[in-house]
Order: C-alpha cells, then sequence, then structure tokens
C-alpha cells in the first residue's frame, strides 16, 4: 500500500497519524534499506510492501488489544523492530524494550531509535530463555509480543515467562494457525497462560492471512520455564 492508503487504512481503525508520526515511518524505511544492504534485516524491502507486510501488518495488534495505556511491551525477537517499533510511533506514551540474540540486529535498532528521536525503548542483546531467566525483566511486563518468531508452543515459553500475572502474551502468526495454536494449548497452560482470544483477517490489497492470538497471563509461570537456550526449540512443549 502507498503512503496515502496506509494513512487512511490506519485512520479506519481509529489511529490518526500527524505529519511527525509519518515522517518517522518514512525515516524507518529508508533506515531499514540502508541497512538492509550491510546487514540481513528484510527479505522485502520495495516501498509499498514494507509499509503493508512490517509497518501495517505489526499495527494491527493495536485493532485488537488497547496501547494508549501507559504500558511497558516486551518484544521477543523483533529483529528490524516489529512490531513493537511501528506500534511505539503510533503510540508514544507505551514503553518498549526489545530482546534479540544478533548483536547487529541491536545496533541497527538504537541506531534506528535516534533517527526516529523516540525514547522510552531499550534494547538488550541475549538469548529469550537467558532473558526470560533474568529476575529484572520476569514477571514484568503489562504485554509480551513476539511476530512469526517460532511455533506456538515455542513462543509460549520464550514470553510467558516475562509476562506480569493479568498481563497478555500477543502472539502475531501466519496463515494455518489454528492446527499450530490447538498443537500448542497444552503448553500454553503449563506456562501460566489462557488463551482469551484469536483474530484471523486478512492483510490489505491480497498481502496475506494473518492471525493474532490474545493469551491471557493467569498464573505464574513454573520456575523451570523457559529451559536452557535452544531447549525449547529441540524440544517443545506438548
Amino acid at each position: 500500500m502507498n503512503v496515502n492508503t496506509f494513512q487512511e487504512k490506519l485512520k479506519e481503525e481509529g489511529i490518526e497519524l500527524s505529519d511527525i508520526q509519518l515522517k518517522q515511518f518514512e525515516v524507518y524505511y529508508e533506515t531499514l534499506v540502508e541497512w538492509n544492504e550491510k546487514i540481513n534485516l528484510t527479505a522485502i524491502t520495495e516501498k509499498e510492501e514494507v509499509y503493508t507486510k512490517h509497518f501495517f501488518d505489526s499495527i494491527t495488534a493495536a485493532f485488537h488489544s488497547d496501547f494508549t495505556k501507559d504500558i511497558h511491551i516486551c518484544d521477543v525477537g523483533a529483529g528490524a523492530g516489529f512490531p513493537s517499533i511501528p506500534l511505539k510511533i503510533c503510540f508514544p506514551n507505551i514503553k518498549v524494550t526489545i530482546v534479540d540474540s544478533l548483536q547487529k540486529r541491536i545496533t541497527f535498532l538504537n541506531h534506528l531509535a535516534n533517527q526516529l528521536e523516540i525514547t522510552g525503548v531499550s534494547f538488550y542483546h541475549d538469548r529469550a530463555e537467558l532473558f526470560g531467566n533474568n529476575a529484572s525483566f520476569r514477571d514484568k511486563f503489562d504485554v509480551v509480543m513476539a511476530r512469526a518468531v517460532a511455533r506456538m508452543s515455542v513462543l509460549s515459553e520464550l514470553c510467558l515467562p516475562l509476562c506480569k500475572t493479568g498481563g497478555t502474551f500477543i502472539a502475531m502468526k501466519g496463515p494455518n494457525f489454528q492446527s499450530e495454536l490447538k498443537d500448542s494449548k497444552g503448553a500454553i497452560e503449563l506456562l501460566g497462560g489462557e488463551i482469551r482470544d484469536v483474530h484471523t483477517f486478512q492483510l490489505p490489497e491480497d498481502s496475506g492471512e494473518r492471525n493474532i492470538a490474545l493469551i491471557n497471563k493467569k498464573r505464574k509461570t513454573p520456575k523451570k520455564y523457559p529451559r536452557k537456550p535452544g531447549v525449547p526449540n529441540k524440544s517443545p512443549l506438548a
């Protein structure tokens, strides 16, 4: 979608962008493409595709959850900043913590934050398994998010330990999600979560199916989770 369509589609959902915010998205795009020549951040670089499949796609989380409050969100495996940085541009009030396992991406995100002139963002180079066992971050976040990082049972083990009791884990996934979710129900329950809702929809301009799962954190995650780095992916919880 072009920038005008992007702006109009968000306005239809009650999100009105200022000239400053529109400029921030433009700077985001330019910085992403520039850095993508040095490090692998995304396979999508055509402008209208970036606006649809990265920027708009990231913001769809706000169509189903309230980001107008002063909440602290943790984005696990954000890569080039999706979904949390587009959400931060739209909702400057939120506080964002990003954890990613690749230092090059963290370097990019620090540069991007400076270019966008945003505050209230923190970036950590760490494995999600170790981050989730760090007392400074475990049980601390109102919302924990992940976008297309891993299978749902694996994501739940990485994300639910970080979420406050009473908070929300938001998983943003592609097509054919229902069978994946069904296979992960036991893991979600074990880790202290409860499925609240799943929203299935199509991105504009035939850009594909998306699913957003909202998981309530009902109780604290058992201390032994997440397991050691690499174990959740090799041996997902049933």
